[in-house]
């Protein structure tokens, strides 16, 4: 097993927050979650605001950036890592020191430590948004989350990713049935939405065959499904919906693939 890792301190449309970390560099991704949560979330996994080397915040929305003030105050010793889009687009910013603040665009990579951190671009309606790719010596951890679509640069990150976040928004047909306005759910399908349990389900069938092409695929590959929303979604549901398709591509749990999905609100380790 690789040493990179991550850890979800809570992960749905309410809020999201995720801990990576190689055991000696480690990293907050996303601070959507209050800031008590988060120090508890990091507590339970024995560490504390002063070990965190960076903060990644992927977009704006409230979710994600829900205690970035008080989380960047918190971890003083720790940049923090956006997209000009994201901090330009959120009042929240401006009450972070200048010299904390670090931007970053899509294929952008820096280091910090022993790990490389490279942004690709995301689909989804916010005004820069980026996932983020961990790497050392080999191995990489990718998270895609808040995508309507998978595009060829999502799909390449995707790809060479042996641990992988991805979202599973929701199932299309209890959105569908559901009692969200026709505009919020022409949003939640649209480009730059969300991904469905299907979409998550065809792009991990698509890197897993792709890995087994040229002789990458172990039983190490770790999927976590994240994002799920709490009305349009369940965590049996989604872990069914994309299990179907991994079994219609003849992929395996536990010879191709792990698989878990994170909770939304307590800790889940990948």
């Amino acid at each position: 097993m690789g040493k990179l890792r991550i850890a979800s301190i809570g992960s749905s449309s309410s809020g999201n927050a995720y801990i990576v970390s190689n055991g000696k560099t480690r990293l907050l991704l996303d601070v959507g979650l209050t800031a008590k949560r988060i120090k508890e979330g990091l507590a339970e996994c024995n560490l504390t605001s002063d070990d965190i080397q960076g903060i990644f915040v992927t977009h704006e929305h409230v979710d994600h950036v829900k205690s970035i003030r008080a989380i960047a105050k918190a971890c003083a010793g720790a940049k923090v890592y956006t997209s000009r889009g994201t901090a330009g687009s959120c009042d929240k910013f401006e009450h972070i020191r200048a010299e904390q603040l670090e931007y970053m665009s899509a294929q952008d990579v820096v280091r910090i430590g022993d790990l490389s951190i490279k942004a690709f671009a995301l689909s989804h309606d916010a005004a820069e948004p980026l996932g983020f790719s961990f790497m050392e010596e080999g191995e990489q951890l990718s998270v895609a989350t808040d995508t309507g679509v998978v595009t060829d640069e999502i799909d390449e990150e995707v790809k060479h990713a042996n641990t992988l976040v991805l979202e599973a928004n929701h199932e299309e047909s209890i959105l569908q049935m559901g009692d969200y306005p026709y505009s919020l759910k022409r949003r939640i399908l649209g480009e730059y939405g969300h991904l469905s349990n299907v979409a998550s389900g065809i792009t991990i069938a698509r890197a897993l065959l792709a890995r087994k092409c040229v002789g990458r695929s172990d039983s190490d590959q770790r999927i976590m499904l994240a994002h799920l929303s709490s009305h349009n979604n369940t965590p049996d549901t989604a872990l069914l919906t994309v299990r179907n398709i991994l079994d219609e591509n003849e992929l395996c749990q536990g010879s191709d693939f792990t698989i878990k999905v994170a909770a939304k609100d307590s800790l889940t380790v990948l």
